[in-house]
């Protein structure tokens, strides 16, 4: 049987529960319960997120797990004023930040071309910035996902201070913040009302 005459691969579709958990009914949420996220639950997040697609596989996105309410008092020093209280509510919290000296770590992650790539890379940091903040995004949808595939809520914010915490958290570091998480299980009313999605007319196109 030649290559062309094979059946194609066929992938699991998500089930309903599933499609529900991670997209449908999953929703941003603004309260936590007291319920602690343990460290093999923050672990089995990252071990989800970590499979996400990236360019070159570079793998850019880097996380901090704030858990202590001295670390969490640390960090609400920098966030808006409406993101505080419910950071400090929150089991835990992770600071996600791109590593802007990723292509470090070429050599291990692409093996084929890695050595190349660094050196490409060594006196390009402003593309390794732009990519770095580019894929780094792209996985930070997927760490999102993975949270609610972990049984847990998620609460991302942008509303913050990124060079108070970048010098709070990561001065002696290439990380760079883009964004804080907060994790845990949902509190009282923890739900916005469900706001509207664009119209599908308006968002997809087809040729």
């Amino acid at each position: 049987m030649s290559m062309t005459d094979r059946e194609p691969q066929a992938l699991e579709v998500l089930d309903d529960a599933g499609r529900k958990a991670l997209f449908t009914e999953a929703r941003t949420a603004n309260t936590f319960a007291e319920a602690a996220v343990a460290d093999d639950e923050l672990a089995m997040i990252w071990e989800l997120a970590r499979w996400s697609p990236s360019a070159a596989n570079g793998q850019p996105l880097r996380v901090l797990f704030v858990r202590t309410r001295e670390g969490k008092e640390r960090l609400v020093r920098h966030l808006d004023e409406g993101n505080r209280a419910k950071t400090l509510s929150a089991p835990a919290v992770a600071i996600l930040a791109y590593d802007v000296d990723f292509h470090e770590q070429m050599p291990t992650v692409f093996p084929a071309r890695g050595h190349m790539l660094r050196a490409a890379f060594a006196d390009q940091l402003d593309a390794r910035v732009s990519l770095a903040a580019y894929n780094s995004a792209l996985q930070t949808g997927v760490f999102l996902l993975a949270v609610r595939a972990a049984g847990l809520a998620a609460g991302p914010m942008a509303g913050f201070d990124k060079a108070g915490v970048d010098g709070e958290f990561f001065a002696a570091t290439s990380w760079r913040s883009q964004l804080v998480v907060n994790i845990g299980h949902p509190g009282a009313d923890p739900w916005f009302p469900r706001l509207p999605r664009v119209p599908v007319e308006d968002a997809v196109a087809y040729v």
